[in-house]
């Protein structure tokens, strides 16, 4: 029998399965009644079909996808639905055609060719559909699949995932753009190949994904979260006490991943790359050896806990605190480690070479520190959800991996900011078991592990401490202040509607 990840993306012809029911699946109705109307408004024509993909919240494991290591994320129920229609092979105008269910975002049309370059210098809302459509395209062809010549698309999207909030839009939006597209081509895949895909789509608009947040969009499961594994990618079930909840709210300021990956997300994937490299060097591997092998902090994880075995521990971190100075690095003091310049050793990243224009010096002890203590809380947390502990202890505990995990974003990963420090006190002075930052940080959302007892208390008190002087001074509307705070289980991943 194959399993949950092996299986194709799921086809529905009715919303229960995905929204449940009672009040969530009659929003839903409501939504996808909308978009019917919205596309023969625009368009002239009913869609063919329909793709969702939901956001997410990382309960435990930030900033280390991209390092190799497992997460531990669920998915919510806020998602991006793409409605979408294929043109006939003769029609006219041949192009995609992207429209929105919100004004604020304006039609985009771009070109049928799927080798077409994005214009990154000129940020749209559209890219994000077209890293889908030539990611598919690409994909399609490795598989030996002959679409035929490119036809016009025409596509609507309704997205519910708050954006720059951390939880995910820009994956919702790559992974049911990429679903869309080849469900109207009548083709499916397993899970975890879509999920791979999305990833690597993501790549196209120049963000260096880990690929958590595409996997559990596709891979979620209703009730779940999931331990997510990479290289192959596969997603193991975690079941969460049924006494606790997760209480996601944002911290009002925006998270712009693709504006400031320089300085921000992709700077410290560059500084823990350079992390890794010199470590392996002082660990014994030769500087060429090292640059062309290692990639992440995982690669050299073997290395650093022989290490630390002759010193009686087996914990990584013991090598970074030997081998590595707390002080920041220049790139002299790095070169002369790796005898190569910074620029021959990132030079096939064009983001990685934004980096090095943009960074003044290298924290290598602090990014390492981080790594290595954030992938042990992961499976902290995991084995503390299959204990045999009581569920208050295991809740208590599961609060306390969360804090630890904070405190590491905060102060060596340097990924929050103040507001998030604010909310994440207020949460826990509010009765929260843990609260830490979600998502790439510098902005967004945090989360907070609740006693399901007390949900509707939490979320009035941190109405009243920390969104209560934002909505006096008109930051946020009263009437939307759901959007912001809300309490989430475990939700389903990706599917496709055909009605």
């Amino acid at each position: 029998m194959a399993t949950h990840d092996e299986l194709p993306i799921p086809i529905f012809s009715t919303l229960e399965p995905v929204y449940g029911e009672g009040s969530q699946q009659e929003e839903a109705q409501l939504r996808f009644n909308i978009l019917k109307t919205k596309f023969l408004e625009n368009f002239g024509h009913q869609p063919d079909l329909f793709a969702r993909s939901p956001g997410r919240v990382n309960l435990i494991g930030e900033h280390i996808d991209y390092e190799g290591y497992s997460v531990l994320p669920m998915a919510i129920r806020q998602d991006t639905i793409i409605a979408i229609r294929k043109h006939g092979v003769e029609e006219k105008p041949k192009v995609l055609r992207i429209a929105n269910v919100n004004d604020k975002y304006k039609l985009c049309t771009y070109p049928v060719d799927p080798t077409q370059e994005i214009d990154l210098k000129n940020h749209k809302w559209g890219h994000y559909f077209i890293c889908g459509y030539k990611g598919y395209h690409e994909f399609a062809k490795s598989k030996g699949i002959d679409i035929g010549e490119p036809v016009g698309l025409d596509v609507l999207v309704d997205g519910t995932v708050p954006t720059g909030s951390g939880l995910s839009s820009s994956a919702a939006f790559v992974c049911s753009s990429t679903i869309a597209i080849m469900a109207a081509f009548d083709t499916n895949f397993p899970k975890k190949e879509i999920a791979q895909l999305t990833c690597e789509c993501e790549r196209h608009i120049g963000t260096q994904s880990g690929g958590m947040d595409q996997a559990i969009s596709i891979m979620a499961k209703f009730g779940f979260a999931e331990l997510i594994d990479f290289n192959p990618i596969r997603a193991t079930d975690v079941q969460l006490p049924a006494n606790g909840t997760f209480v996601i709210a944002h911290s009002l300021a925006e998270s712009q991943k693709a504006v400031t990956a320089a300085t921000n997300y992709n700077n410290r994937v560059v500084e823990c790359r350079v992390a890794s490299i010199v470590l392996g060097i002082k660990l014994g591997m030769k500087p060429k050896e090292a640059i062309s092998k290692v990639k992440t902090l995982s690669d050299v994880e073997g290395l650093c806990v022989s290490f630390a075995s002759g010193r009686g521990s087996s914990d990584p971190v013991v090598a970074v605190k030997e081998l590595l100075k707390e002080d920041p690095y220049t790139a002299e003091d790095i070169e002369k480690i790796t005898e190569e310049s910074l620029t021959t050793i990132l030079g096939n990243s064009p983001s990685s070479l934004d980096v090095l224009r943009a960074a003044k010096h290298f924290k290598l002890f602090q990014r390492a520190s981080h790594v290595y203590s954030e992938a042990k809380r992961v499976h902290a947390f995991k084995n503390t959800v299959q204990s045999k502990l009581s569920d208050e202890e295991i809740l208590k505990k599961l609060g306390d991996l969360m804090n630890e995990s904070h405190y590491s974003c905060s102060v060596f990963y340097e990924c929050s900011c103040p507001e998030l420090e604010e909310l994440v006190t207020i949460c826990r002075n509010n009765g929260a078991l843990g609260a830490r930052l979600t998502g790439a940080g510098w902005g967004g959302c945090a989360v907070a592990l609740v006693k399901e007892s007390i949900v509707p208390q939490f979320i009035l008190n941190l109405k009243e401490s920390f969104y209560q002087t934002r909505i006096e001074k008109g930051v946020i509307d009263k009437n939307e202040l759901g959007l912001y705070v809300f309490a989430s289980k475990p939700s389903s991943g990706a599917a496709i509607f055909k009605f």
